[in-house]
């Protein structure tokens, strides 16, 4: 059962097949005890409603978003038996007070790097391929919040919702998470992402957006750990200098950092050497910029079209938004301590599903988690869990096999690679209402 034992596999423990049955067993509670013991909030006493349970009522909020929390609590049989059959709604918000952030933050770390070892990813030159990009989420607007995050204005200086950044790294063939960094909308993206170098893995090839263009940053996450690489478009109107041809449409050329980026980063060179290729796409000229300078060991002629897989990630904040949280863009907590709990929390949700989708695709050769449907799958998978706790124990593997059995069902039709739309202005809206022609000839 790997949606039951895969977070029992990080610290080699194997709950026993006999008392599953209970939403609890999905999570091991010894992986849990354990992140709460390393994350400084594990505790002694034994309330109503324990730390580990508190964990899977965070988790829950995500995969029942049309619920209650302290519905989902009754309803899942987190809380310990007691005189009153439901928890209060205040008990729910005292343990995850307790529980805080970064114990949630733990699982998800722990949890990501054991699943991305197990799943066995699809390489590029061995490469693991990775995506960063930035998405914001909406914040309930009380003065809390108000105070923590900062507003969307408008161009009439509409006051919106407060808002929270966010930059993650993901898997690009399996969409799984890899790390994530997130602030006050405020905070510039580039600095969100300085936060994700040291949790890069070794061999890896990381896809950015061009607005991520920071030599200081670049060079610092080639530097760091072992053959980790960069790769994102260029900017309009840099300026190089070019070393040598390594074909037709080949360079090594050598970028000059500025005395201001320098002193931001200590260890940043005066110049860089980064390869420069050029591809016509679409009748429309494409330069790219990467840290991969061995042309016999990265072929020119693929690393360009490699740039296409960025936009899996794009798909991956579409997934949460939409399919996992039902399109209900605002976020449920009140406090911003809740507020980033709540997001590790959606993380941590995510992955759980996108894992299983990983074990239903390999159960098919040749078949990536990338070609199956989330919204279906995790549809299947939140409605097996959910079964978890009216079910016997012995019918639980049934369901496994049946959701496995079922991966056919989800494949996604083959992607339209000439499906374009040209870009259009969108129009500015008007404070005046439009007069028609026929409004005109009657006056």
């Amino acid at each position: 059962m790997q949606l039951t034992t895969a977070l029992a596999l990080a610290n080699g423990y194997a709950p026993n097949t006999e008392q599953l049955g209970k939403l609890s067993d999905i999570l091991c509670p010894d992986f849990i005890s354990q992140c709460l013991e390393t994350s400084g909030v594990a505790t002694i006493r034994k309330r109503r409603l324990p730390l580990e349970q508190a964990v899977w009522a965070v988790i829950a909020m995500a995969m029942y978003r049309q619920e209650p929390v302290w519905s989902i609590v009754a309803k899942a049989q987190l809380m310990l038996p007691g005189k009153k059959p439901l928890v209060a709604p205040s008990a729910v918000v005292q343990a995850r007070q307790r529980l805080g952030v970064d114990a949630v933050k733990e699982i998800f770390s722990q949890s990501q790097r054991v699943w991305n070892q197990d799943a066995q990813h699809p390489d590029w030159c061995g490469l693991t391929l990775l995506g960063v990009d930035g998405v914001v989420w909406r914040t309930p607007d009380t003065p809390e919040n108000q105070q923590a995050f900062t507003y969307s204005n408008n161009q009439y200086g509409d006051v919106g919702y407060p808002q929270v950044r966010m930059v993650c790294q993901m898997e690009l063939t399996s969409h799984m998470l890899v790390a994530s960094a997130f602030d006050d909308a405020k905070t510039n993206e580039m600095k969100l992402a300085e936060q994700l170098i040291d949790s890069t893995p070794d061999n890896s090839l990381t896809l950015f957006d061009r607005g991520f263009y920071s030599l200081g940053l670049l060079n610092r996450w080639h530097q760091t750990g072992e053959s980790r690489h960069w790769l994102m478009p260029m900017k309009k109107g840099t300026q190089f200098e070019v070393i040598t041809k390594l074909g037709r449409q080949d360079k090594l050329i050598r970028l000059t950092t500025t005395a201001q980026s320098r002193k931001q980063f200590n260890e940043l060179p005066e110049f860089i050497d980064v390869r420069l290729l050029t591809k016509t796409v679409k009748g429309k000229e494409v330069n790219i910029l990467t840290s991969m300078t061995d042309p016999l060991r990265f072929p020119g002629a693929e690393i360009v079209d490699l740039y296409s897989h960025r936009w899996e990630i794009e798909l991956g904040y579409r997934e949460m938004k939409q399919s996992l949280l039902n399109s209900e863009f605002t976020l449920r907590s009140k406090k911003p301590e809740m507020i980033k709990q709540e997001l590790w929390g959606i993380l941590l949700s995510y992955n759980i599903i996108r894992y299983q989708m990983v074990k239903m695709a390999q159960s098919k050769p040749g078949l990536y988690a990338s070609q199956l449907s989330f919204t279906t799958c995790a549809v299947a998978i939140i409605h097996v869990i959910y079964g978890f706790w009216l079910e016997a124990a012995g019918t639980i593997p049934k369901r496994i096999d049946s959701l496995i059995a079922e991966t056919e069902q989800h494949i996604l039709p083959i992607r339209r690679e000439l499906r374009a739309y040209p870009r259009c202005v969108r129009a500015k809206p008007r404070k005046y209402p439009v007069k028609r022609k026929c409004q005109s000839a009657l006056n």
